[in-house]
Parts: structure tokens; sequence; C-alpha cells
């Protein structure tokens, strides 16, 4: 999926980033769990340093399968843990940078310990008006007899909608509008119900809109929807972060600060406020020993090696760190000390502020688990969190599994030929099953049913049984 306007969308998720340790978990075959039993690195390994498969038998998360290229992990440049990227592409290369600050792209920030490092982009559908240049009058047209007349063909809304990412989205709708003289969003409204019109509407408004949606309805009534709120601000890069604020205060004319502080209370405030700035170190940063080492010793002085934490301390290291860094802190931690950091955080905080910490360092441990387990918690127990199924499956944030299958409509005849990349999904899919033992579409598919569960299949690359 391309990031700017002008480029033609591809992939929702770029190949991940160098200049950090990959995941804790590298990857994971389809269907089994990583060779030699333990997903772990060694206790005598270096931090940071690749685990799980030896090199050429799995892929670093997020990869082509091959072995990384030379010095990429193992051999890093003397004094930096970790190799640094090239400079950003030129611009108009995929990936490239746009010729002016794309919409809430953050300004350039100081690296951790360095000169400022390279901001990353905003994700696919976080720049405002951004769209594919393909051609969607099919897909408008296919919509249209899809919703036109007595009834309405449910199998084509998920046929069409369901394989489309964000950039696809804002251009049919843009064509609907221009084709039809209709708005597709209350036409789809109108026609549908349920958890199937929910999940069609989360595809509609894209991902940015999205999550704005979301968000003021975990603050809206009685009480934080705090999971929602969560999926929504934690883990997020510093340009997704001013995009969300932005564009939160175009929609409802407040801002994100105003109503999460509003809604939370005492230390909770504090460490959303610190995520709400928008400042972690952005992920060009380079790893440096001698700086993980600093943030290991100052965290297990501010909680085990203390009576009472310094929780604050804790919150401002944890939130200030890119996902490379916290990672290495992580698999430092473990080594030093023989506990996780989970596990450090599971016992010297609770509720909300626990919640939180453990999604930031989960997600930057193992990303492929962190999906895995955010899909299973909202179908485990007695009945299924619908709407966190829906918001996990079908949103697009980079540690969430949405993926882009754009319709190539302009090379095709009258076949429409699918081109999506498989790389998050198939590593989420892979690690649910390696983790909780059964395929993730089986377990959908015994927590859903009829066009809902079709489209929830759809958004994730299974192909819907119609005929059941």
């Amino acid at each position: 999926m391309s990031y700017y306007p002008g480029q033609q969308s591809h992939s929702q998720y770029p190949p991940q980033q160098q200049g950090y340790p990959p995941p804790m978990n590298q990857g994971y075959q389809q269907g089994y769990g990583p060779p030699g039993g333990s997903p772990y690195p060694p206790q005598n390994a270096p931090y940071g340093a690749p685990s799980g498969p030896p090199p050429g038998q799995q892929p670093p998360y997020g990869q082509p399968y091959g072995q990384p290229p030379p010095g990429q992990y193992n051999q890093p440049p003397p004094g930096q843990y970790g190799y640094p990227p090239p400079g950003p592409p030129p611009p108009g290369q995929y990936g490239g940078p746009p010729p002016g600050q794309g919409y809430g792209a953050p300004p350039p920030q100081a690296g951790y310990g360095g000169p400022p490092a390279a901001p990353s982009p905003p994700s696919p559908g976080y720049i405002s008006g951004q769209q594919s240049h393909m051609d969607m009058s099919r897909a408008a047209d296919d919509l249209r007899t899809a919703m036109k007349g007595f009834g309405t063909d449910e199998k084509a809304l998920v046929r069409v909608l369901g394989s489309l990412g964000p950039l696809e989205v804002n251009g049919v709708k843009a064509t609907f509008q221009a084709r039809h003289r209709r708005d597709l969003e209350k036409d789809v409204h109108s026609e549908t119900s349920g958890h199937f019109r929910e999940g069609l509407m989360a595809i509609l408004r894209g991902p940015l809109d999205q999550d704005c949606h979301e968000l003021h309805q975990s603050i809206q009534g009685l009480g934080t929807k705090e999971s929602a709120m969560n999926d929504v601000l934690l883990a997020r890069s510093n340009a997704d972060l001013h995009a969300i604020k932005q564009r939160y205060h175009h929609m409802y004319r407040r801002t994100v600060e105003a109503d999460v502080k509003g809604d939370l209370s005492m230390k909770t405030e504090r460490l959303f406020d610190m995520i709400m700035s928008a400042r972690r170190a952005e992920e060009s940063t380079p790893v440096i020993p001698q700086q993980i080492d600093a943030d290991v010793q100052e965290i297990y002085r501010a909680t085990e090696g203390r009576a009472g934490a310094d929780q604050m301390q804790v919150c401002s290291i944890l939130t200030a760190r890119s996902n490379g860094q916290l990672r290495a802190i992580a698999q430092a931690y473990q080594q030093r000390y023989h506990r996780s950091l989970q596990e450090v955080i599971r016992k010297e905080f609770s509720g909300h502020m626990e919640q939180a910490l453990c999604f930031i360092v989960g997600a930057a441990e193992d990303p492929a688990k962190h999906d895995a387990d955010l899909l299973e918690n909202a179908m485990k127990g007695l009945g299924t969190n619908d709407k966190a199924l829906i918001r996990r499956i079908v949103s697009a944030p980079p540690h969430g599994i949405r993926f882009s299958r754009a319709q190539n409509l302009a090379n095709t005849r009258r076949k429409v030929m699918i081109h999506r990349s498989p790389d998050r999904l198939q590593q989420c899919k892979a690690a649910y099953k390696h983790f909780y033992k059964q395929d993730l579409a089986h377990r959908i598919r015994g927590e859903t049913s009829g066009d809902y569960e079709k489209l929830m299949l759809a958004c994730i690359g299974s192909p819907p049984a119609f005929g059941r």
C-alpha cells in the first residue's frame, strides 16, 4: 500500500524496517511453531539478537523467506546495536516522501542519544484525501447494482468491500459519488443492519476516520471502553497519532487530549498524556547497547529494586522508545534478571495502566503474537466482543492485521485480479495457530454467523462459504 498520493497501491504493510532487533518470535511457519520448541532467545544470546529459527529457515517478521542480508542483525557496525537503515527513498519512489509534509506528519525529532532520526511516514489512509489512482468504476457500479431496487445483494457487498484496502475504499467512494450522485456510506448504512453493517461501515470510514469514531465512542456514555482506547492510541507512530489528533478535532470540534483526560484519572491520565504527546523515538533511531543497559537498570530501580514502584519513571521510558528499542530492552531485562518485562509490569502495576504498558511492550516484542492475542481476547469467554473483533480485523493500525487487496481493474477485461500483501496477515494467522492450536478462520466461523461471518472471513483472506 502506498504511503503517499500519486503512488500505486500494492501492499498495506511495507517490509519491516532495518535498524532495530527483529521481533522475539521472528516468524511462524504456517501451521507450525518455531523449531526447537521455544520461541524465545537463549539466555546467553546478546540482547536484541535474532531468536527463533536459524537464518534461512524462516524470515524476520514482515520480510520474505531467506537469510537476512549480511550485517543486518548479526554483524552490527561498531558502537551500535542494530543496523541503521539507509536514508528515505527519493521523492516519487515507492515509500518515498511527498514534496511536502503529509497530513499528520510530525516535525523532525531528535534521535535517542544521537542525531535527528528520519520520521516515519503516516500509515496508508492517514493522509487526508489520499486514494488509489486505479479505476474503481466497476467496483462502484457493482455496489450500486447490489443495493438498487428491491432487496440487497449482501454477497456482492462482501465481495467488493471485503477486498479493498483504505486507498481503494476512498477511490470507490469518490467514484460512486461521481457516477451515481449518491453517498456510498449512507446507502450501505440504510441497506444493512447489525454487526454486518458495523463491519461494512468500519471499512468505508477508512482507517483514520474509523480510529476517530472508535475513540469517540469509547469515551461516550458511562465508563470508558479501555480496549478501544488502547487499540487506537497505543503502539502507534508519531505520524499516525498526529493525524488522529488533527482529524478528531476536525470531526468533533474537541481535542483528543481533552476528551481522553476527561475520561481517565490520576496516573493513567499522565500515562496517556505521554502517549498523546507523540514524541516516541522514530524507528530509524539506532539501538545502542549502552542506552539499552541504562534503561534496563532504570526500570529495575523503579520497580523490583525498591519498595513501591516509581510508576511514572517506567511510563516515561516505555512511552518514549521505538519498537526496536523496546524489543531490545525487553530482551536485555529477561537476560539480566531472568524475568520478562511484562511479568514485572503485571506485578508492579494494575488496572488500565497495567493493560496499556503490557500492550505497548507486547506489540514491540512479538507483533504477530500480539495481533493473535488481541483477536483471541475478543472471542474468548461467554459471548464475543463483536465491536472489538470488527475493530481488530477491519482497522489498519501497524499493530493490526488489516491488509490490502487492490483490485487492478485497469489491467483486466472481465476478471478482477486481486493483488494483496500477505505478510502480516499470514504471520498473525500462523501465530494464532501456533499459540491457540486452531485456524483463525475456524475460530471466527465459530463466533460469527451469516453475512457478518462472511465479511470477517473475507477480510482475513479466507473465502466465505456462501453456499452454507
